[in-house]
């Protein structure tokens, strides 16, 4: 009796719940209504991609907004009852406003845009040129609405001053920088990254930041930092982009993919997919002299891979002062083959072995996913709150075959050697940031901060020798490797400007604790360093401005340069890593002076303790060479640079950058002291071009020298980079086509010499750098929208 009475008051109060769900959800739904309307010019045709925003009658504060599809309609959902101002506002058209009230759904019918009499012509307004703006502490470049927008964000790159694309990796005057979308770190390995940017629009971009000397803020291995500032529209709507892109090199390559972007009036989402399959080739010769003997080796590497790049941002406005953010990016490396083929022919007075050929066959697979959650809460008086909490897995394998065969004198077959290795690595890093900051005063403001990371890593190698058909473990070679990293760190930073004085101090700490472990080493380090930065800038006159920039930062050696496993390339060549790595510490001195904002003069000092380079160690016993990174004594280097950016014609902007500079190497090997220094020269041409009445066709043309250097006690040659591009916008501006020829004249192949006590052996490296490309991209939707999209990243990740 007491559950059957029970059971009846329940259903009568969920039918009471129910009830008055259903009447809330009425009303409110009741007091909420659509505005509608058409939008044509005075000859009476509908006009696309109109802005339209409605506003407060009372203090015309933005309440909502869209634009105008193909056809000149617009229609914009849940406005309450009210009077409104609808403003409509297009490039050419003088801006229309409109009085209404909302009492039900409401049509606001024809609303007749004119053309502005005093507008500019439409190639004036659809394509102007891009323009550089020397700061304190960095680079500005703007691209936003330039020609330069309509290819992908690698190919921006390129054309950014002081910015060097090469054998695919990105540097700034020598240094690897750190890329930032939005001021977020791109979470990926250089070749990643630049396979990243080439399959992403640059559309969206306004501006590319060349941060030369990176605040407190920033972590402390951000010796520069590349930040990629996206655009913001308030108009809601849809757009994307499909592309394909195939290239001919060596051999051939395809990318092709598509974008998404939808902006509402509190959510904006993006998702991006882009996938790539290519065949690359690399050619290795290399001598190598050991006491009584030369070993001349010809490795042919050939590589095969498919990747899947995945990408997804949401934004949710809980209100005008308060956001909250997902980001992911997901890398997928379903198929990898590498496959190294070579002949070694040995040259000695007397030997049995004359020549050998070995086969090197890996497969591996791999997957690299990032999350990132932020929230930014936006207070009255300015000041900014930030909390990010960042989430990556990586996930490795690589299964290896490895045959050689030795032939003696008269070609005689002697013998063959074969064994094959399973290698795997998981790594997983965590990490949260709480960032914030407030104005003291009009000119001044300071920024205080936190981070947390914990990075976890293990790996393990399995190694079977093949011994008369049957597989033995060689226990030599078989192990795991356990990573274990803590950073904790707090900054403060200020800083300060006036109409002549500009001023950025800060100071980072951070506490390291390591643990790495092997089954024959423990590798435990616990440091404290502190990393000050300092900007100051004065303006001398109209035209004169002076600069003076010091920074301490630190780089910490990357996961798979600590791994101590060996992969083979032969029975003779080993690449291997070192667990007893030290991170790098450079301090950076720089002074500079800009004329007339075209010509900049800059003197600048660094000091690199603990530098890390990959050296080709030889063992003139066992006739080993093997590739290993190590820590060297110390780098100086002393440079004096210039630059100069202006526009020779209407349509010919130059810009022009050169850097002669000394590098100096000492190191201890083997016990004993070694040096090398050298002055080189490193100065980059780069020319942009606009043609035809519309402007619709561009081109670019960089050129790279790079000349003789020192890189970790080797000799590396003298190289040159060409790139061109040209593109072509059709379609009404919503296609483009485009082709570039990379290394035009073959100038790329250099050779690296090492030559210092008993190490006597050179490399001529070939890279499949020469290749053109073909490319066409579509843009849909509302084309005016500029969309959200950023990659998530961090330092750690960075290391992968």
């Amino acid at each position: 009796m007491f559950v059957t009475q029970t059971l009846k008051n329940q259903r009568i109060i969920n039918k009471t719940i129910y009830l008055l769900f259903a009447f809330l959800s009425s009303t409110f739904a009741w007091s909420q209504y659509t505005v509608r309307g058409e939008i044509k010019d005075v000859k009476g045709e509908s006009l696309p991609y109109v802005n339209v925003l409605l506003l407060k009658d009372q203090d015309s504060t933005v309440v909502s907004g869209t634009s105008s599809d193909d056809n000149g309609k617009f229609f914009i959902e849940n406005v309450a009852k009210g009077s409104y101002i609808l403003k409509s506002s297009f490039i050419g058209f003088e801006t229309h406003y409109k009085n209404f009230t909302v009492e039900s759904d409401t049509n606001v019918g024809i609303i007749t845009l004119v053309e502005s009499a005093e507008s500019l012509s439409e190639i004036e307004i659809v394509v102007k040129k891009p323009t550089l703006k020397r700061e304190v502490d960095r680079l500005v470049f703007n691209v936003e609405k330039t020609a330069l927008s309509e290819g992908n964000m690698l190919e921006v790159l390129r054309s950014t001053p002081s910015v060097l694309v090469l054998d695919d990796a990105i540097q700034v005057k020598n240094v690897n920088p750190t890329i930032y979308i939005n001021n977020r770190k791109v979470h990926l390995s250089s070749s990643e990254l630049v396979e990243l940017l080439e399959g992403t629009s640059a559309s969206s971009i306004k501006s590319i930041e060349v941060i030369t000397n990176p605040s407190a803020k920033y972590d402390a291995d951000s010796g520069v930092v590349l930040n990629i500032v996206m655009a913001k529209n308030l108009v809601t709507g849809y757009n994307g982009s499909v592309f394909a892109n195939y290239t001919q090199g060596v051999f051939p390559k395809s990318n092709y993919g598509i974008t998404n972007y939808f902006k509402g009036s509190k959510i904006d989402v993006f998702v991006n997919y882009n996938y790539n399959n290519s065949k690359i080739d690399r050619v290795n010769d290399e001598e190598v002299n050991y006491p009584d003997e030369a070993w001349n080796t010809h490795l042919d590497r050939n590589t095969w891979s498919e990747r899947h790049n995945v990408g997804l941002n949401i934004d949710y406005s809980i209100n005008d002062n308060n956001t909250i953010s997902l980001a992911s990016n997901a890398q997928f490396l379903p198929y990898f083959k590498y496959l190294t083929t070579g002949i070694t022919n040995i040259d000695a007075d007397v030997n049995v072995v004359e020549r050998f050929n070995s086969n090197n066959l890996s497969r591996d697979k791999k997957h690299n996913i990032g999350f990132d959650l932020d929230y930014i809460s936006q207070f009255k008086n300015d000041a900014q709150l930030s909390l990010n909490a960042h989430y990556t897995n990586y996930d490795y394998s690589r299964d290896q075959r490895v045959f050689s065969d030795y032939y003696g004198q008269n070609n005689l077959f002697l013998e063959r050697t074969a064994f094959n290795t399973a290698a795997n690595q998981d790594t997983e890093i965590v990490t949260a940031q709480a960032d914030f900051s407030t104005p003291l005063g009009e000119q001044s403001s300071l920024e205080i901060g936190t981070k947390l990371s914990n990075v976890k890593t293990g790996s393990d190698i399995l190694q079977n020798d093949i011994i008369n058909g049957v597989e033995v473990i060689d226990v030599n070679n078989s192990d795991a490797f356990d990573y274990d990293e803590k950073v904790y760190a707090a900054y403060a930073n200020y800083s300060t400007n006036s109409e002549k004085l500009s001023f950025n101090a800060g100071v980072r700490v951070e506490q390291t604790n390591i643990e790495g472990e092997n089954t024959l080493e423990k590798n435990t380090q616990d440091y404290l360093e502190w990393f000050p930065t300092v900007s100051l800038g004065y303006q001398i006159s109209e035209k004169v401005n002076s600069y003076i920039n010091y920074k301490r930062s630190i780089q910490r050696p990357n996961y798979a340069n600590l791994n101590p496993f060996q992969f083979y390339l032969n029975d003779n060549t080993i690449v291997t890593g070192n667990p007893n790595l030290q991170p790098v510490f450079t301090d950076h001195y720089l002074v500079g002076t800009t004329l007339n904002d075209m010509f900049t003069f800059e003197v600048y000092y660094k000091k690199y303790e603990n530098n890390i380079f990959e050296l080709p160690l030889q063992d003139n016993a066992t006739n080993i060479i093997t590739y290993t990174p190590v820590n060297i004594k110390s780098t100086t280097e002393i440079g004096f640079d210039f630059e100069t950016y202006f526009d020779v014609t209407e349509r010919w902007s130059l810009y022009f950058g050169s850097s002669t500079y000394n590098y100096k190497d000492e190191g201890v090997i083997s016990g004993i002291n070694v040096e090398r220094d050298r002055w080189a020269n490193y100065s980059i041409l780069q020319n942009d071009f606009s043609f035809l009445k519309d402007n619709s066709l561009s081109a670019s043309l960089s050129i790279v020298y790079i000349g003789e250097n020192v890189q970790g006690l080797q000799i590396v040659d003298t190289r040159w980079d060409t790139f061109l591009s040209i593109k072509k916008t059709i379609l009404k501006g919503k296609g483009v086509l485009s082709l570039s020829c990379s290394d035009l004249f073959n100038k790329q192949d250099y050779f690296v010499t090492t030559k210092f006590l008993d190490q006597d052996s050179n490399l001529f490296i070939n890279e499949d750098s020469r290749y053109f490309r073909l490319g066409f991209r579509y843009k849909f939707g509302n084309t005016k929208l500029s969309t959200n999209q950023r990659s998530t990243s961090k330092e750690e990740r960075e290391r992968l």
